[in-house]
Order: C-alpha cells, then sequence, then structure tokens
C-alpha cells in the first residue's frame, strides 16, 4: 500500500460514499442482534448464510462449523469490505482511508506481541489478527515467526508503527510490562493519521481532522479512567496521545488523580451530551465495561453525525469502518457467550448498542 499526498480535487468521494451507503445499509441492526442473542451457534450460522455473509459461510463451511465458523467468516468478510475501500478511492480519499486503516497494523502488531508474551502458539494469534491493513501476508508471517518480543520490535522498527519502540522495549526490559510497547504502537499510529496536514486544511481535510481528534479524545479518556480506577502507580503520560482537543498531557496527569474533575471536564465538553447517561452510570458503577461501550456507541453516533451533515467527505467512510468492526465484535461476542451458555441478557451487556 503507497500512501501519497495527491491533491483533494482528484478524490472520488461521491463514487465512494455511494458505495459506502449502499454496504452500510446491509449491516446488522440492533433487532437483528436481539435476535442473535437468542440463537443458538447453528441457528447464528444459518442467519449469517441468509445475510450479506452467505459467500464467506459457503466458503468455509466445509472447513469449520461453530463459533469457529462465524469468526473466520466475519474476519473474511471485514477483511473483503475494507479491501475494497481501498480500490474505490483515488487521490488524498484514498490517503486518508489507508492511513486509517492502518489501525489493524497496530491491532496485529499488538496481538503478536501478546501472544509471544504469553507463550501462545503461532495458530492461536493468528486466528486474533485482521487482515486489513498495510502489512502484506509476508511480512505478517515474518511477525508470527518472530519468537520473541525483541523480535517483533525488530521488526516493527522502520515501519509507521516503529516510532518510540526502542525507548519503550527498554521500559519492558526493567518491568516486564508490554504496556510500554503498546502505547508507543498507538502513539505512532495516531501520529502518523496527523502527520503532515496543511495549517489551513480544506473543508473535507478539516473534517478528516475533526473527526481523528475525536478519536483520540475518547483514547485519551478511556485511558484516563481506566488509569484513575486501577489505583497503579504509573505515569500517565505513559498513556498520553498527543493532538486531541479533550486533555493536555499535564491535564491527563492531574484528572487521573481527580475523578470528579475528570468527568466534570467531559459534561463540559461537546461531547457532555452524548456521553451524560454513561457518565451517570460510571459515577455509581464498579466496572468500566458499560462506560467503555457506552464510549464506543458515542463515537459512532458522532461519526454518524458528521455523516449526514457532511455526506461528500471522508466521515461517511470512517463511520462505515466503525459500524462494520461494531458488526464484527458483537456477533462474535453473541457466538461465543451462546457457546458458553450465556442468557441473552448477559450477552446484551457486553454488545455496544445505539
Amino acid at each position: 500500500m503507497s500512501i501519497g499526498t495527491p491533491s483533494e480535487q482528484s478524490s472520488n468521494y461521491e463514487y465512494v460514499t455511494a458505495r459506502v451507503r449502499s454496504r452500510k445499509a446491509k449491516l446488522y441492526d440492533e433487532d437483528d442482534y436481539r435476535k442473535l442473542t437468542r440463537m443458538g451457534t447453528g441457528e447464528i450460522a444459518r442467519f449469517m448464510e441468509e445475510s450479506e455473509y452467505e459467500t464467506e459461510m459457503n466458503d468455509l463451511g466445509a472447513r469449520y462449523s461453530g463459533v469457529d465458523l462465524v469468526e473466520y467468516a466475519l474476519n473474511r468478510s471485514r477483511a473483503k469490505h475494507f479491501s475494497d475501500l481501498l480500490r474505490w478511492a483515488d487521490g488524498r480519499l484514498y490517503s486518508y482511508v489507508a492511513r486509517y486503516l492502518r489501525r489493524f497494523d497496530t491491532w496485529n502488531a499488538k496481538t503478536v506481541l501478546r501472544g509471544i508474551y504469553s507463550g501462545a502458539d503461532r495458530e492461536a494469534i493468528e486466528t486474533d489478527l485482521v487482515r486489513a491493513g498495510e502489512f502484506d501476508e509476508q511480512f505478517v508471517s515474518r511477525l508470527l515467526d518472530a519468537g520473541s518480543v525483541e523480535a517483533v520490535v525488530d521488526l516493527l522498527d522502520g515501519t509507521v508503527l516503529g516510532a518510540g519502540l526502542a525507548e519503550a522495549y527498554e521500559e519492558y526490559e526493567q518491568h516486564d510490562r508490554l504496556v510500554p510497547l503498546e502505547n508507543a504502537i498507538d502513539r505512532a499510529y495516531y501520529e502518523n493519521l496527523m502527520k503532515g496536514l496543511p495549517a489551513d486544511p480544506s473543508r473535507p481535510t478539516a473534517l478528516y481532522i475533526e473527526f481523528l481528534r475525536a478519536e483520540i479524545d475518547f483514547r485519551n479518556l478511556r485511558n484516563a479512567l481506566r488509569l484513575a480506577r486501577s489505583g497503579a502507580d504509573v505515569d500517565p503520560s505513559e498513556y498520553y496521545i498527543e493532538d486531541g482537543d479533550l486533555f493536555s498531557a499535564a491535564d491527563l496527569d492531574r484528572l487521573v488523580g481527580n475523578t470528579d474533575e475528570l468527568l466534570t471536564r467531559v459534561r463540559e465538553s461537546r461531547y457532555g451530551d452524548r456521553l451524560s447517561a454513561a457518565l451517570d452510570d460510571l459515577e455509581t458503577a464498579d466496572s468500566l465495561m458499560r462506560f467503555e461501550r457506552a464510549l464506543d456507541a458515542a463515537l459512532l453516533e458522532y461519526a454518524e453525525y458528521l455523516s449526514r451533515s457532511y455526506p461528500l467527505s471522508v466521515c461517511p467512510v470512517f463511520s462505515y469502518v466503525l459500524m462494520k468492526e461494531r458488526e464484527v465484535r458483537n456477533v462474535r461476542a453473541i457466538a461465543r457467550g451462546r457457546e458458553a451458555g450465556l442468557g441473552a441478557e448477559e450477552i446484551e451487556d457486553d454488545l455496544v448498542v445505539l
């Protein structure tokens, strides 16, 4: 995947957003999720066969069954649809989409690191990878064969995710924690997303920036709350990602120790209305899980708001990526929950719903 900086004029927003609207219309809705939570894994597979996943289910049905079939079909569908986005897009739109889809390179890099660190075998690690980023099959195979955390770091050096990894590896060696490496990968990804953008952007570029700043804000908020609830003696700056609007690095350092002030900051921000109910729950909840689901839903709603407000921009594409991700995550959670014997209400608590 070669990412340049072509002109905005050569971007084909109208064509791509029309194709994205068509794909989005085929995604599962809340009624579908409620139906799926009451099905067994075999019924879930049949439901998927009669929907957008027909090709994947038929192709994989001879080799897999049950939850494995569901997961492999979800992963293959996601990779196909996101590859289509790159195939359709031209000009700067292609650059924006390609940069954004590198999120799956970060996922794959962190998945390999976690797998090697925990002693998982190659097949188990590979099952959790998402083939939708810039890394080609040969490079992903080299990551899987690396055999050690140090070897993975060496391979990532020189890629867009390599910035800061050498320093993070030193800390990993001192404390035997993957967190510094994972945070360095995340920071490198977001820094690359914002790199080289004009100081006085055109409207499409300004929307690209607005959406990414919101995603960074939500990531920083999630990390701040996790740190506040954990009580761990760590430096909050390790988790901070630049270029958001909600916090500065100094804010994060101070607010992690004052949850009430942290929540007040969010309530008074442009995200306050969308997160109001979630913030109310958070103040009384014992777990962050529900709030984190609400954060995911709020980012989806914000992306949808930008998509409706500016239909000929990159926002509908990013909205579709997030909606497709939600579908994959929700269906996987439902299938795994049903296999584990969980009830519908227990499973629904783990879903991202709008």
